[in-house]
């Protein structure tokens, strides 16, 4: 561990500040965690007596990412066997193959209850999406196929859907004629096919199969298995962007914030959804008094709608391209908006799921009423996801000060499949609007949401400079952003929608010591090659920390 008293010169072959005042160097003086100094060798040296550290001689320092959307179920859900589509790590460096078919994800969870005690636990699943199997849904008859004696629970990549066996939903008490609960989709037979969409759906199977990723089921290991992933992918500051912050969920996460070793500040927002109005600014302060320099409490997020690829997010006219039924709202209008005035009269910030065009408009809208009795200068709300917002929605929202975090992983992920399957080709083209927010004004960052897509901010910017499909097709050419602006995105940005942008971001005298270490300048290297490039890891407040 690095003495704080000490002032210690790190020399970088190239250092991106993203301080338009200073915007490259070459060494960086860190004292007591922050910086003191950004220049050449003469520059930073003049602060007097100084360690220098040439680790990084050959490697590019960038302010350590920000990413101003992800969960902390990232670290959670490895305990579970992975079932996605596309490889993934996970946080001990294992490559997970992709499963490209129903029968290859029954392979593998029966593989599991083979190898597991016969003792009637829950066989579960994660990350999985049938939307990439040529319309094929997965329902309880397939998952009968890995168990008719044991909980058969697999959740989706979105978050908002999740499959189920026979055996689950008859211990849910749903196999029934007369089953009608929204989100419970039903089969040709009238039963419960299996497919349980939104929270209402979803709530009493992830009980019966004891899951909890946002509230209890979080753990000292799961906090330092995300610690783990976020420096492998540069990664210094993250959300947990809905976090059931309740009793000793709170002092989990302010002892393992606590510990030395976690290279990591942590930001959650309060799950607003479920919550009383009434007790939700008293709340919200007690937290705010918990806070610490490595853990920053006092934001509020609300839930809208559900996911697009999921066929439950809201649309407008001429919803979904293939036909499928309108999506969920996960929130009452006037319950929004009083979030909303709440959040303005108490200055707390507020953080809105927001994936449909008619969810971004219901937002909109409660914002401008919010605003109409409340003021907070400098609120800073911010539509999270936001895909398909249109400009005039954009400018709305310029109008109303309020921020946009996209989430141009989807480009890659599902971009094929919004364009002939969910949205189609017109508002696909659209999606994740970075170019038209540049042009209006709209203070924005771009996002993974991992667990939903991997923690990787060079992959997210990647995808908002190139907008480039899985089969490798361009989706909406238009919107693409240069690589400065994407990497801006991705660091100032990301603390800017936060409120942290006096603090991280940038690589300036007073800010905290975060970096990511690069293997190349992505200033200097081909777009296409944006997501290539090696992260070493960090340094996080002048401590490096290995990938």
């Amino acid at each position: 561990m690095t003495d704080s008293s000490l002032v210690t010169v790190f020399e970088a072959r190239r250092i991106e500040t993203m301080d338009p005042r200073r915007p490259t160097a070459t060494h960086v003086a860190v004292r007591d965690g922050r910086i003191l100094a950004v220049g050449s060798l003469s520059d930073v040296s003049s602060w007097g007596a100084y360690v220098l550290d040439r680790r990084f001689a050959d490697n590019v320092l960038l302010p350590g990412f920000v990413e101003g959307h992800a969960h902390l179920m990232e670290g959670v859900q490895w305990q579970w066997t992975y079932c996605g589509f596309f490889d993934r790590t996970d946080p001990d460096g294992r490559v997970w193959q992709g499963l490209g078919s129903l029968d290859a994800l029954v392979e593998r969870l029966r593989a599991v209850l083979e190898s597991s005690s016969d003792d009637g636990e829950p066989i579960i699943g994660f990350g999985f999406d049938p939307i990439y199997f040529s319309g094929s849904r997965c329902e309880r008859r397939h998952l009968d196929l890995v168990s008719t004696t044991r909980p058969v629970v697999v959740m989706h990549a979105s978050g908002h859907i999740t499959n189920v066996n026979t055996f689950a939903l008859e211990r849910l008490g749903w196999m029934r004629a007369d089953m009608d609960l929204p989100g419970a989709l039903l089969g040709d037979d009238g039963l419960a096919n299996g497919e349980l969409r939104g929270p209402m759906a979803q709530g009493p199977a992830m009980v019966l199969a004891k899951i909890d990723m946002t509230g209890s089921g979080i753990s000292a290991s799961a906090v330092r298995a995300y610690g783990r992933l976020a420096a492998r992918v540069g990664v210094t500051t993250s959300t947990d962007l809905a976090a059931r912050l309740l009793g000793p969920v709170v002092d989990l996460l302010r002892d393992a914030t606590d510990d030395p070793e976690l290279p990591l500040r942590l930001v959650p927002a309060l799950m607003a959804n479920g919550l009383s109005t009434d007790e939700l600014p008293q709340m919200v302060e007690e937290l705010r008094g918990r806070s610490s320099d490595k853990l920053r409490l006092g934001r509020v997020k609300v839930i809208a709608d559900g996911s697009i690829q999921g066929f439950s997010a809201r649309l407008r006219w001429p919803g979904y391209f293939n036909g499928a039924p309108q999506g969920l709202w996960y929130i009452e209008p006037e319950k929004l908006r009083r979030i909303y005035e709440l959040g303005l009269e108490h200055g707390f910030q507020v953080h809105t799921h927001t994936n449909g065009d008619e969810a971004i408009e219901l937002a909109i809208e409660s914002m401008d009423a919010a605003c109409a009795g409340y003021k907070w200068p400098d609120h800073r709300f911010v539509l999270q996801h936001c895909q398909l917002a249109d400009r005039a929605q954009l400018r709305r929202m310029k109008s109303l000060d309020m921020c946009a975090n996209f989430f141009a992983n989807h480009h890659f992920y599902w971009g094929d499949q919004h364009r002939s399957t969910t949205v189609g080709p017109d508002r696909a083209e659209r999606m994740n609007p970075c170019r038209s927010a540049v042009e209006i004004g709209v203070p924005f960052s771009i996002h993974s949401d991992a667990p939903v897509t991997p923690l990787r901010p060079l992959h997210v910017a990647w995808c908002a400079v190139n907008r480039e499909t899985a089969s490798g097709a361009t989706l909406g050419e238009f919107e693409r952003i240069t690589v400065p602006e994407a990497l801006h995105a991705v660091t100032l940005g990301a603390a800017y929608t936060l409120h942290l942008d006096g603090e991280i971001g940038s690589i300036e005298c007073g800010k905290r010591a975060d970096f990511a270490v690069l293997a190349e300048d992505p200033l200097l290297v081909p777009a296409r090659d944006l997501r290539d490039i090696e992260v070493f890891g960090t340094v996080f407040g002048g401590v490096a920390t290995p990938s």
